[in-house]
């Protein structure tokens, strides 16, 4: 067991003796609800909604579907290094954030990128994507030259290592050629800057020097510098993007263009070792972390290098001299030794919880001590800034050189469990347990450390009649695993598998394959930890196979016989009848946003009885447009009848995520605020509010409660959590008593919907973080969605308060969602951070009938 230590410290105020110590969520600097809550996307500073919104939709789009033509990846390209380009410099924004700390602003990085080049033949410049508000991100590499022939030598190499791990094992020209990826992250959280600056700092040393070290690191290794990760936030000094969002929550969904490029990264170069830099926790954060640890790596690998190069860094930054006394800074700390729980490393959100999935097998977080962000950034002298900026490049420069010098020191050793961790996967071999006898060298192993999991042979999505919910989302679904380099077939025939039959057509991931982990962690259930630690710091159930609205079947069987082919993407399902009246279902996000596609034409549409959408015939030349954007089917009904559906102008009190998912689904939404209205909201423009953050009905001033009181009134509200429910109350909607559950609750729940309404043809599982439900229900109130008996929890932490209230023993068989004529009030997130996919259309058929 490990010895208790102190907390983490976090740097809070202007001066180290002033620091706080760190509930176990508040290493980050941003504002949170209360002390120790998560840092949860929509609680950072007043007016982050609408900034979400300055992103141009156009914009986010390009960058989200265009192909990334400027970076040619490995395994497609013949080139050799350096693959220089000349960069077009941005113009000059005098607001950049940066420019006050002293450090590169945006516009500056391009011609300080092409200065690189030209020092010499080690540097390669790459685009590697565009962010959401439309500026180039940059991938620098770092290598000695390579021809064509040896660049192709060493692609062949690393397709070895992750195809046929076994041979790779074997061969001596993978153990004597190949060159070991490192990759270091910088600035993905907008307002923690100096990573990029020590990054452009280092670029430039290894382009120039010539000492042995050096030269034997650039022979034997390729290193990759993303140089800045948001750079949408390093502009505008936020932690997050242009469309408000945290991108180092978002590796498991990648809704963002920033991380789909990292995801391409991550795949094509194959990290062995990388470090993600950030700020602000003091003394230097280095992990690895404290429990839980996720189940679905191989731990034993990963925490073997993780603590060693963590030693290494630590010695490399506390080897600069800084002191308390002297500079307000801390000695640097590793959780995995240093602290019992509270930064964990259990969800793939984050950016070294998910490299590893790729083969990384030494991933970490380091957080620079000197915060400079936030209300520090407003308060603090120039001077002063500028030198808690220059105290952050140095210790992110040492942490940076240590890695380099691990690598280079270990490179035999790295490249060998990279193929191990590919071994293992690909035939099905057994996790191996930490232990101090299975990782020597690691301090104060314990059982608390042991996370493994049993994987299952193979997971079936099917296909044919009655097999899916959704055929969007099964091909949605596919499509992603795709995405991240899961490994998916589709059977050629029919076939039995695990007692069932199944159709033609379906897909099998079959989990003896190099990213058997990504495909695990992504698809199944996960585990309810919620006795495991007392707080987690961030989400601990994210299951697609539960939440995306696909049907997903897991197989236990020990063969494997199936008539298939491997796929590269979903076969397309969109379809228009040649005659008669048209039928939209209406159960996936993209059969909605198609459905508001023809609303907002004009084009006069129907809600039936069953909840789908009937349209006319008259309208087939648009519905086939529509599935062809939207790969959706448009059936033949003889379906007469129905209400009228029009387009729904919703005014949006909401996180980043739920304005994102809203878009997603092609609403016209405006966004709202306790500020927004205060100055004046014409609420004509409006059909319908949905609330769950950033309007407090306290804090409006008399004539925008007047205006506010008289639209609900006579419109509608749709409510989530805490702030739904407390318009409710006040408009005097539906007579319902809201029930707060755990607020640092949140995972998977079992639900059970009620048919016909809201929830109707909803997966059977939802998500929570914070949930509520609702009793007391009064004349007129239908419960539309309810807690599953027993214990709800599925996956994820929730445990009872200390006087035993908010537990899932409280809420189980309480109403979770509820209706009236004019309002539905959720105590679950069907948004949350744009992921639930599944859960989208309850809320979007909340929109359309309340409205």
């Amino acid at each position: 067991m490990r010895l208790p230590r102190p907390v983490l410290i976090a740097t809070a105020t202007a001066t180290a003796a002033a620091s706080l110590l760190l509930t176990p969520n508040g290493a980050v600097a941003d504002p949170t609800p209360r002390p120790g809550a998560p840092v949860r996307e929509g609680s950072g500073p007043p007016g982050a909604t609408e900034r979400a919104a300055t992103a141009a939709e156009s914009t986010t789009e390009r960058a989200l579907t265009a192909p990334v033509t400027e970076l040619a990846p490995d395994r497609e390209s013949s080139r050799g290094y350096p693959r220089e380009q000349l960069l077009t410099p941005d113009p000059e924004n005098p607001a950049d954030k940066s420019l006050k700390l002293g450090l590169t602003p945006y516009h500056a990085i391009a011609p300080k990128l092409n200065a690189l080049q030209r020092l010499g033949d080690r540097v390669s410049v790459e685009v590697a994507g565009r962010s959401a508000g439309g500026h180039r991100l940059y991938l620098v590499t770092v290598t000695a030259p390579e021809s064509a022939r040896q660049a192709r030598a060493q692609e062949r190499m690393r397709e070895l290592i992750e195809n046929a791990p076994a041979a790779a094992a074997k061969d001596p020209s993978v153990k004597r050629g190949y060159k070991t990826p490192v990759f270091f992250n910088s600035n993905i959280h907008g307002n923690e800057w100096e990573g990029t600056d020590a990054a452009l700092a280092l670029i430039e040393r290894l382009a120039t020097a010539r000492d042995r070290p050096t030269t034997d690191l650039l022979a034997h290794s390729r290193v990759y510098f993303n140089i800045t990760a948001n750079p949408d936030g390093r502009v505008a000094g936020t932690r997050a993007n242009s469309n408000g969002f945290d991108l180092n929550r978002d590796f498991v969904t990648a809704s963002q263009p920033e991380v789909r490029a990292m995801r391409r990264i991550a795949i094509d170069k194959q990290p062995a070792l990388m470090v993600d830099l950030h700020g602000y926790v003091n003394g230097t954060l280095i992990e690895p972390t404290t429990p839980p640890h996720g189940e679905n790596y191989e731990y034993d690998l990963f925490l073997k290098n993780t603590y060693a190069n963590a030693l290494g860094m630590e010695a490399a930054v506390n080897g600069l001299g800084y002191t308390p006394a002297k500079d307000g800074v801390e000695p640097a700390q590793i959780p995995f030794r240093d602290q019992e729980e509270g930064w964990d490393d259990w969800p793939p959100i984050f950016t070294p919880q998910y490299m590893p999935f790729h083969g990384t097998v030494a991933a970490h977080t380091v957080e620079f001590p000197m915060a400079v962000n936030n209300d520090e950034y407003d308060d603090l002298p120039v001077a002063e800034l500028r030198r808690r900026s220059a105290v952050n490049v140095a210790i992110a420069g040492a942490a940076m050189r240590a890695s380099l010098d691990y690598a280079r020191t270990h490179r035999t050793s790295l490249v060998a469990d990279q193929i191990e961790v590919f071994r293992r996967s690909v035939t099905g071999a057994a996790q191996v347990p930490v232990s101090p006898e299975t990782v020597p060298g690691v301090p104060g192993i314990g059982p608390e450390d042991v996370y493994t999991t049993d994987f299952p042979r193979a997971y079936v999505i099917p296909a044919g009649a009655g097999a899916q919910r959704s055929a969007p989302a099964a091909a949605r679904l596919v499509d992603h695993l795709l995405a991240n380099d899961v490994r998916v077939r589709r059977a050629t025939k029919d076939f039995r598998l695990g007692g069932k039959t199944y159709a033609r057509g379906s897909y099998v991931v079959d989990l003896r394959q190099p990213k058997r982990g990504m495909a695990n962690v992504m698809l199944a259930d996960g585990r309810d930890i919620s006795d495991k630690v007392s707080v987690m710091y961030d989400i601990s159930g994210w299951s697609l196979g539960r939440l995306w609205g696909a049907t997903v079947d897991t197989v236990r069987t020990a063969k494997l016989t199936v008539p298939d082919r491997a796929v590269h993407a979903a076969a397309k399902i969109g379809y228009v009848a040649p005659r008669g009246t048209l039928r939209l279902r209406l159960d996936d996000a993209r059969e909605i946003a198609a459905l508001n596609s023809l609303l907002a034409d004009g084009v006069a549409v129907r809600l039936a009885a069953d909840g789908s959408a009937v349209v006319p015939a008259s309208a087939r030349a648009r519905a086939a447009a529509l599935a062809k954007r939207y790969d959706v089917a448009f059936d033949a009904t003889k379906t007469t009848g129905g209400a009228p559906l029009r387009r729904v102008r919703v005014a949006a009190a909401v996180t980043p995520g739920e304005l994102f998912a809203l878009r997603e689904m092609n609403f016209d939404v405006t966004p709202v605020s306790t500020a927004v209205l205060n100055a004046g909201f014409d609420w004509s423009k409006a059909d319908v509010l949905f609330a769950s953050a950033g309007l407090n009905r306290a804090g409006l001033g008399a004539a925008a409660r007047a205006a506010l009181d008289g639209f609900l009134a006579r419109e509608g509200l749709v409510g989530r959590g805490a702030t739904g429910a407390a318009l409710n109350a006040a408009a005097g909607l539906l007579a319902v008593r809201p029930v707060q559950g755990n607020p640092d609750a949140n995972g998977v729940v079992r639900v059970v919907n009620s048919p016909g309404g809201v929830a109707a043809g909803a997966p059977d599982h939802g998500f929570v973080y914070a949930p509520l439900w609702f009793t007391d229900l009064g004349a007129g109130v239908r419960v539309e969605q309810s807690y599953a008996k027993g214990n709800p929890l599925v996956s994820g932490h929730w445990r009872a308060l200390e006087d035993g209230s908010g537990g899932p023993a409280q809420a189980a068989g309480r109403a979770s969602v509820v209706s009236g004529p004019r309002a539905v009030l959720f105590g679950t997130e069907p948004l949350f951070r744009d992921h639930p996919k599944g859960e989208f259309p309850q809320v979007a058929r909340a929109l359309l009938t309340v409205s």
